[in-house]
């Protein structure tokens, strides 16, 4: 599956906003309260709504959380009701299917008026989607899944279904072990990261925990850094085939809590999936990470930078597939600021 195109008309901070994709790796870059997470989260739902047993709507309110539940709520704060639409193809299919969502500060609950509903399920019946949370959860997955559906805490659905989509094995193994094999063997190189995390990730259905297995012992999975622990879920969505070549990948903010010497690692990682058809979502605010992407691919990799800024009409969008090239980039803007801040500093403290 890939998802091409998005419009939106009054959905949380965005007025309107068309964006086209890029079937690789597309890159939102902006300054906090700009959108990004809403867009990667509003996407994966939809993605999630091929599936016949999940509702679009439900699934967006499930991922966004409004209070009450109420998807009403998702309407931008200065109109009266707000439309989405999405537009996708199922991989090596010419054919683009689109779905439409509709609805206003009257509606109740997430009973939304959906188009379309029947033929984006039916056409993009192979899809799968994952999407990894900025903050690290398998560390925490114990009794989660029962003690959210009893009301006892509040996460959103991006945390439950990576912890689950971490916990099962799915049935893909041969065609996962030509996934890996494939473009040159460099995937298969890549998510061999267990010489950095100290062994390779084990879930251990009785005491709902995950852990790292090294030469038969075993480690609690909280005792890893955070980064790595990050590093550890991708691999092990890798290895059990929650993640493969029709997967569309979403990840908010890989680089919080990561070090930077493995910044060029998510990079690397990242180019080589979608080189083997895994469309990419990620949000990222490491000038180091967007740069990286830029430096890295080749003429054989897409990779599409996203820009969104606040103007006094609303959120702003501009698109390009080199870094340097966006007139509006938070990142590239933060960076300089703060290295004027420090030479200023630096300056005045030897004066």
């Amino acid at each position: 599956m890939y998802i091409d195109y998005l419009y939106l008309n009054n959905f949380t901070v965005f007025k309107t906003l068309n964006i086209e994709f890029s079937k690789g790796v597309n890159i939102f870059i902006g300054e906090n309260g700009t959108g990004k997470t809403h867009l990667l989260k509003l996407l994966y739902a939809a993605c999630k709504a091929a599936e016949p047993q999940i509702s679009f709507p439900q699934k967006l309110v499930n991922c966004m959380l409004p209070d009450n539940y109420q998807i009403s709520r998702l309407v931008n704060r200065d109109a009266k009701d707000a439309k989405i639409v999405i537009s996708a193809e199922e991989q090596g299919l010419e054919e683009k299917v689109s779905t439409q969502l509709h609805f206003s500060k009257h509606n109740k609950k997430w009973n939304a008026t959906v188009d379309d509903e029947e033929e984006w399920e039916q056409k993009l019946n192979k899809s799968n989607a994952i999407f990894i949370p900025a903050k690290e959860i398998l560390s925490n997955c114990y009794n989660l899944g029962a003690a959210v559906a009893m009301r006892n805490v509040k996460f959103d659905d991006t945390y439950i279904d990576v912890i689950n989509a971490a916990k099962i094995v799915i049935n893909r193994l041969p065609e996962n072990e030509v996934f890996f094999e494939a473009n040159g063997g460099k995937l298969l190189d890549m998510i061999r990261l267990e010489n950095i995390i100290g062994g390779r990730v084990i879930y251990d259905e009785q005491t709902d925990s995950f852990y790292i297995e090294n030469k038969g012992k075993q480690m609690e999975f909280n005792l890893l850094a955070e980064g790595i622990r990050k590093l550890a879920l991708v691999l092990k969505l890798i290895q059990n085939g929650a993640i493969d070549k029709h997967t569309v990948l979403f990840w908010d903010e890989p680089d919080a809590n990561m070090n930077p010497s493995y910044i060029s690692m998510i990079a690397h990682l990242l180019l080589c999936l979608q080189k083997e058809g895994v469309q990419i979502f990620l949000s990222t605010h490491n000038y180091m990470l967007a740069k990286y992407f830029e430096v890295l691919k080749d003429d054989s990799d897409t990779v599409l930078y996203h820009s969104l800024y606040k103007t006094e009409q609303g959120i702003g969008y501009e698109c390009g597939e080199a870094f340097d090239d966006l007139k509006n980039n938070a990142i590239i803007n933060s960076f300089d600021k703060l290295l004027d801040e420090i030479y200023d500093m630096g300056v005045s403290k030897h004066e």
